[in-house]
């Protein structure tokens, strides 16, 4: 990799043989479908993952309970034969049902292995150039900034490293499923799914160096000269920032965990300032903090400029959604992680498409700050005049919530209950049941449980 103040000088990089970038030399159609294979092996466990992790509420706990006990059946509480525990293959056998008790099994379990599965195939084919002679740009990751990798090297070739990001990208991916699906049923992400995530994110970014989409940082000259045009004499440092370090190209194991780490910084942030923007104005939760770890964990393996694309394109999948749905739902809230998660999928597949549209913005170095700086000043005044609008049309400005307060007439309803003390507020005395009896009180009393 060539770094220069524009950037990353781009080449075209020939894998050199038919079937080269395949690993070990074998034929496509094997690892397809020792791909599909194995990704719905794992789409079984990502569904122990999505319904065992939210059963606890502290971390540790949360991951050990993957593991132990096995799988039983929920209803009956009878542990499931391994041979119908097939992905797939188990449910069509059982045809739903279980075998023990007859209860219903979800079809979104085999749904889930199923989607796996294709969803491991589709990412290789797309990332993953195959045929006579591929050539790297055939990937839907290739720009001219990307990593080529190194030649003569085993583990860190051009053919290496496009198979590791596939590998990387595809624990992202496994990731975001189980928090779609636990977001979906609870509206809650937890922290067993994003914080594994993040640190194999920052680790698989240090151990493999050049798995990255983007370099961490870079400025094309032709966007610092204009801005040198336009910005005033005082503001010119903005224009021209820091020069791209040299230890970026010498040392790629560090660039490559910076570039992992200034993903997660920038991707929990930015949902992190919207979220505090939002209560503090609304008044309530705008955004969950599952929704910041989430994002946080998107780029921890994309890195900062991706994931900043990730979130411009979430609402409007979410949108498109919405209205789509609106004539048969219409949810007050909705879960925002699993169109977090579909935006992450939908960059990293057309990324050598997107990179184009956007590279400009990303090369313009410093500037970047004051953009996002304006950007949240214009947050903050838009929801302030959707607030004002609202108290011109006499729509109540902030939700109006019932909060449980223990009132008197609490209090005397509690005394008039099952459980009262006859003697409540008395000098202690006998409560011979003729007293009572003569008082019309005996059956009352023995219907409140306060006598044999």
């Amino acid at each position: 990799m060539n770094f220069t103040e524009g950037g990353v000088s781009g080449r075209r990089v020939t894998a050199g043989g038919f079937g080269s970038v395949v690993p070990f030399g074998w034929p496509l159609w094997i690892v397809l479908v020792f791909l599909f294979l194995y990704g719905a092996v794992l789409g079984s466990f990502l569904n122990v993952c999505i319904y065992r992790i939210p059963q606890h509420d502290r971390f540790w706990p949360s991951l050990l309970g993957l593991w132990s006990p096995p799988s039983y059946c929920p209803r009956c509480g009878n542990r499931i034969p391994r041979s119908d525990n097939l992905p797939i293959i188990g449910w069509l056998k059982l045809r739903g049902r279980c075998r023990f008790c007859r209860g219903w099994i979800s079809i979104r379990y085999p749904a889930i292995e199923l989607f796996n599965a294709l969803l491991f195939v589709i990412v290789y084919w797309m990332e993953v150039p195959g045929g006579f002679y591929p050539a790297m740009d055939q990937s839907c990751l290739y720009t001219g900034l990307g990593p080529f990798g190194v030649s003569g090297s085993f583990w860190f070739s051009p053919t290496a490293i496009v198979n590791w990001r596939y590998a990387y990208h595809m624990a992202l991916f496994e990731a975001l499923i189980v928090a779609t699906f636990i977001d979906f049923d609870l509206r809650i992400i937890p922290d067993g799914v994003t914080v594994p995530g993040m640190t194999l994110g920052l680790l698989g970014g240090w151990a493999l160096g050049r798995v990255w989409l983007v370099p961490v940082w870079f400025q094309d000259p032709s966007v610092t000269a204009a801005l040198r045009a336009v910005l005033p004499e005082g503001l010119q440092f903005l224009a021209t920032g820091p020069r791209v370090p040299e230890w970026i190209a010498t040392h790629p194991h560090w660039h490559g965990l910076a570039v992992s780490a200034a993903g997660l910084v920038v991707g929990g942030g930015v949902i992190w300032i919207v979220r505090a923007v939002g209560q503090f104005v609304l008044r309530r939760e705008a955004m969950g903090f599952g929704d910041v770890t989430l994002m946080a964990m998107i780029g921890s393996f994309l890195g900062w400029q991706p994931t900043l694309v990730v979130f411009f394109v979430a609402p409007v999948i979410a949108m498109a959604v919405v209205l789509a749905t609106w004539l048969v739902a219409r949810p007050r809230e909705i879960p925002y992680g699993p169109y977090l998660s579909l935006a992450a999928l939908g960059v990293v597949l057309g990324w050598k498409r997107m990179w184009p549209l956007v590279e400009r913005v990303f090369s313009m170095g410093v500037v970047l700050i004051l953009m996002a700086a304006f950007m949240v000043a214009m947050l903050f005044l838009t929801l302030q005049l959707i607030q004002l609008g609202k108290r011109l049309l006499g729509i109540p400005p902030y939700d109006e919530y019932w909060t449980e307060e223990w009132t008197s007439a609490d209090q005397l309803l509690h005394f008039a209950g099952e459980t009262v003390d006859p003697q409540q507020g008395q000098w202690q005395r006998s409560l011979w049941p003729g007293e009572l009896a003569a008082r019309g009180l005996l059956r009352e009393q023995q219907w409140r449980s306060r006598l044999p």
